[in-house]
């Protein structure tokens, strides 16, 4: 049996969801730990004296930390298949597009609209800011329309074939789609983009997600949505 590394990972966290698709899809048996990053244990803190999710720990024991270190590592030991591209100019625009959601979508859209309506009920940090809200929306449908434009012209969004920006878009985007931000009706094209990414086996292990006392969207799970 293939020895199993040990993945700690927050539910809501689109970094933790990237390394668990790019694990699957790269073949990589895995255990998850559940991991709420700001209650800073002790414990982990050890592992990662920065308090952040994700965390990978290797069968050997060693600790990995960073989703973008843990995804170009887990690329580089297993190499099929490549998931960063086959040419120099394909790697750099899927480190481009991947990055572009990791930094600019994640503070445009990921904190102010997910940080108001979830992260401040769930810490107990006030009531949410409806502005920031309608801020994190309008962002949304930007990036949305840029999903499209792109699902649009190509086969995947970094190109022809499967990708990390696909991963770590879709990462971004499943957990809007669980919160029910998206009217998948507007971008029909993203919409054919995203329902063959819900479709590949890696997806399984984020639509079974469930966060205590936030219910998915009612069509979260649904493949034919």
């Amino acid at each position: 049996m293939a020895e199993r590394r040990t993945l700690y990972h927050y539910t809501l966290c689109p970094f933790s969801r990237k390394v668990r698709l790019l694990l699957f899809e790269k073949g990589l048996p895995y255990g998850m730990i559940f991991e709420t990053p700001w209650l800073r244990r002790p414990e982990f803190l050890k592992l990662n004296p920065f308090g952040e999710v994700p965390v990978l720990i290797e069968p050997d024991g060693h600790i990995l930390s960073d989703h973008v270190a843990i995804c170009e590592y887990i690329n580089e030991i297993k190499t099929l298949p490549n998931l960063l591209g086959e040419t120099p100019r394909g790697r750099a625009e899927i480190r481009r597009l991947t990055n572009l959601f990791d930094t600019s979508f994640y503070m445009d859209v990921f904190k102010p609209l997910v940080g108001e309506r979830v992260f401040k009920a769930i810490r107990k940090n006030g009531a949410p800011e409806s502005g920031l809200i309608r801020i994190g929306r309008a962002n949304l449908n930007r990036y949305m329309g840029y999903i499209d434009w792109l699902a649009a012209r190509r086969s995947y969004l970094g190109g022809r074939n499967l990708s990390m920006a696909d991963l770590g878009i879709a990462a971004h985007i499943s957990i809007l789609d669980y919160l029910g931000e998206i009217d998948w009706n507007a971008y029909p094209d993203a919409k054919i983009w995203y329902a063959k990414m819900k479709s590949r086996p890696s997806f399984n292990t984020l639509l079974n997600d469930k966060l205590t006392g936030i219910l998915p969207s009612a069509n979260y799970a649904d493949l034919d949505f």
